[in-house]
């Protein structure tokens, strides 16, 4: 946990409530617009048969239940990664189409702190992509119009409350993660994207998945939704709490090669026998190119708050409240 010394909110709670709706109706339709997507409904429960939902990292665990009068096991979504692909096959979307959801997720396992917390609220995004496009170059002109929707909803956002003065540059630094790890070897996976966010303010760091030279990864994917070759998060600088702060992790997601050989890497290949890897590597579901940007965190970002409990409701430890309380920080 962070306490910035003399924190004070720059809004109160009811104007932090404005706020948010502000932030959220404001960011969506930049979002869709600059990317092309329709807004569409989604699950909050999947079933386990249907190998759909967001293992993560591969070790948290789902919280799923028995369903009265349906036979097998339900789980909360964890995110939505593969369930959007599938949406786009279902609904006929084309090249150049996308669509986005509000995502409500719960992850049991993480450990909260000012940026995490056990409910995960997101914009879920996916678009239809060509072969041709199964490229850096392309995924990195999507980041620069997705940070472009942000600098754009964070100049609405200070036009209304003048009292804030978040800035955040469009100008997005590239790197990928063994780069990163060349660049700065004795430190760890956080302390290095702390040291490159500091230095340049907005950056997208790419390739997260696989071993870097050290045998180490930079950080766990699922091996089953993004290329690893062909992702990265959107990191900005959040000067409150003086780290790096992730807000979105995309990417271009799995053809049947990499699929095959990523679910090879991790010891998964029982995975193949499930609709939706079977869609990929027939060839029946589209390439796509989508990620989760966080809708607490983006507030959280925007409205400079010390911790992600004053934008969003959540389980908190009665440990945590009090320290909050003591450091002026009013979770919700």
């Amino acid at each position: 946990m962070i306490y910035p010394k003399d924190y004070k909110s720059r809004l109160s709670q009811r104007e932090t409530q404005y706020a948010i709706k502000t932030v959220k109706d404001t960011f969506q339709l930049k979002l869709s617009k600059a990317l092309n997507l329709d807004r569409v409904t989604a699950p909050i429960m999947v079933t386990k048969a249907s190998g759909i939902n967001d293992d993560l990292n591969g070790v948290e665990r789902k919280v799923h239940f028995t369903m009265k009068n349906i036979e097998g096991e339900a789980e909360v979504v964890q995110s939505l990664a593969k369930w959007k692909r599938m949406a786009l096959y279902k609904y006929g979307y084309e090249r150049g189409e996308g669509i986005y959801t509000d995502m409500n997720a719960i992850r049991r396992d993480d450990d909260t702190d000012n940026l995490h917390s056990l409910f995960v609220d997101q914009w879920d995004w996916c678009r239809v992509i060509s072969k041709e496009e199964r490229n850096v170059g392309f995924l990195k002109e999507i980041v620069k119009k997705i940070v472009k929707a942000i600098v754009q909803t964070n100049d609405v956002v200070k036009d209304t409350y003048p009292m804030l003065s978040f800035e955040i540059s469009d100008e997005v630094f590239f790197i990928t993660t063994q780069e990163l790890e060349d660049m700065y070897p004795d430190l760890t996976s956080k302390e290095r994207e702390d040291a490159i966010v500091k230095e340049h303010g907005t950056v997208f760091i790419q390739q997260i998945g696989g071993k870097l030279k050290s045998g180490k990864k930079h950080d766990g994917r699922a091996p089953d939704y993004d290329d690893w070759a062909l992702n990265g998060d959107i990191f900005a600088w959040n000067d409150l709490l003086g780290c790096a702060f992730e807000i979105s992790s995309m990417g271009i997601r799995v053809d049947a090669e990499s699929l095959h050989r990523q679910l090879e890497e991790e010891g998964c290949l029982e995975r193949e026998q499930f609709p939706f890897h079977k869609g990929i590597l027939d060839g029946t579901l589209p390439l796509t190119i989508g990620g989760g940007i966080g809708q607490s965190r983006l507030c959280m970002l925007l409205l400079q708050k010390a911790h992600i409990g004053e934008v969003q409701c959540s389980v908190w430890s009665d440990e945590m409240r009090e320290e909050c309380k003591k450091n002026n920080i009013t979770l919700l």
